[in-house]
């Protein structure tokens, strides 16, 4: 009974929710930068008569419905990517070089929802518990904004915490589910390489820094890979590369970033460990210097079992039993992790793939479209696992 209340509900609070994550991709903001979205989502919040908190570092809320000792809690991420959006859309991002690519508005806007939603059934006395709302900020930036709520004291009274993620390989309508590792650990590394400089016609005079580059950004990857177990799933990616502005002239200082990706978090330790003494031995024959810089980011999210089996009732409960996935361990990294350091949870995978599509723009690419029925589906999944913990 009270799962059909909730979806006639959701169902009617769908068209406005819509509107607003088309507000939010229209208006998409870096990590640490979200102020316009956090006004957003606090004045949605307030205007359901609840009392979100902004947290200390000026962008994201904390904000809890109904009463009880402990609480189950929500999370949503609400930044953006520095990515140029593909999509034309009359809703697509008016912030040159910034867009929502990876469905964090979709996220934002289900758990706006799902609070709107259940903020009205603690006013109609339906809500026998209290449930805390994570809008968190900078969850792109390692190692990620869930640290800062952590610190603000956002799991404090917290006894599982739930999240979903936009998923384009899963069509909509459905979620897929995972207990144990759902994500990898991730750490970025960032290489800088300076020497002399010189002229192309004379690289023995000086040390030809972007030969030693090149050497580097390809030879690095395979003798890491050679020192850690294979069995680790360890892939490290180079993003970016920059050195020089000319075609006759080697450069003094040139710069390469990437990530290292690991599925084992003994071998996500040792890469950290490994990968500026290797970049010293590979860059020694050039006559140049290196220094090495790994930020580590988050670890593996480890998707309870219990939390799980709450996922799995809602779903199949509140959608269907069909709509119900199973989904692989993935290398992507994501720090809804640390939240699982303090507290037992889940994430889940919300399918937005449209429906007939073979195949969608991935996650982190300007196609990125996520087809918007998810939205229903995520509201009523997060808001049930709510109601059913």
């Amino acid at each position: 009974m009270l799962l059909s209340d909730l979806q006639s509900r959701v169902a009617a609070v769908r068209d406005e929710i819509v509107t607003v994550r088309r507000d939010l991709h229209a208006h998409p903001e870096l990590g640490w930068h979200e102020v316009r979205t956090t006004e957003l989502i606090r004045q949605r919040l307030v205007a359901a008569g609840l009392s979100p908190q902004v947290l200390p570092t000026g962008t994201g809320l904390i904000c809890d419905i109904g009463s009880g000792d402990t609480c189950v809690a929500l999370r949503a991420d609400i930044d953006a990517l520095p990515v140029t959006e593909g999509v034309d859309s009359p809703f697509r991002s008016t912030y040159e070089g910034v867009a929502h690519a990876c469905g964090h508005d979709v996220h934002t806007a289900i758990l706006i929802g799902a609070a709107e939603v259940l903020g009205r059934m603690s006013a109609d006395g339906l809500l026998d518990r209290r449930v805390r709302l994570i809008f968190e900020p900078a969850e792109e930036v390692m190692p990620g904004g869930a640290l800062g709520v952590i610190a603000a004291g956002g799991m404090e009274g917290v006894r599982r915490i739930y999240g979903l993620h936009c998923d384009p390989r899963l069509p909509v309508g459905q979620v897929g589910l995972r207990v144990g590792a759902l994500t990898a650990a991730a750490d970025r590394v960032l290489v800088r390489v300076t020497g002399d400089g010189g002229h192309t016609s004379r690289p023995h005079l000086t040390g030809d820094l972007v030969y030693a580059l090149s050497t580097l950004v390809t030879e690095l990857p395979a003798a890491l890979s050679r020192r850690v177990d294979p069995r680790a799933g360890l892939s490290m990616v180079w993003g970016r590369i920059t050195a020089g502005s000319a075609a006759n002239a080697i450069p003094s200082r040139g710069e390469a970033e990437g990530t290292v990706r690991c599925l084992d978090v003994s071998a996500w330790k040792l890469a950290a460990d490994l990968i500026p003494i290797l970049a010293e031995q590979l860059i020694a024959p050039y006559g140049v210097e290196v220094s090495t810089e790994v930020t580590h980011g988050v670890p593996p999210v480890m998707n309870d079992a219990e939390a799980i089996a709450v996922f799995q009732r809602a779903v199949s409960e509140a959608i269907t039993p069909d709509a119900v996935a199973a989904t692989d361990q993935s290398l992507g990294g994501e720090d809804f992790a640390w939240y699982l350091e303090h507290v037992p949870g889940a994430m889940a995978r919300l399918g937005v793939r449209p429906l007939g599509v073979d195949a969608a723009a991935d996650l982190h690419t300007p196609g990125f479209s996520p087809d918007e029925d998810a939205i229903t589906v995520g509201m009523t999944v997060l808001a049930s696992c709510a109601l059913l913990d």
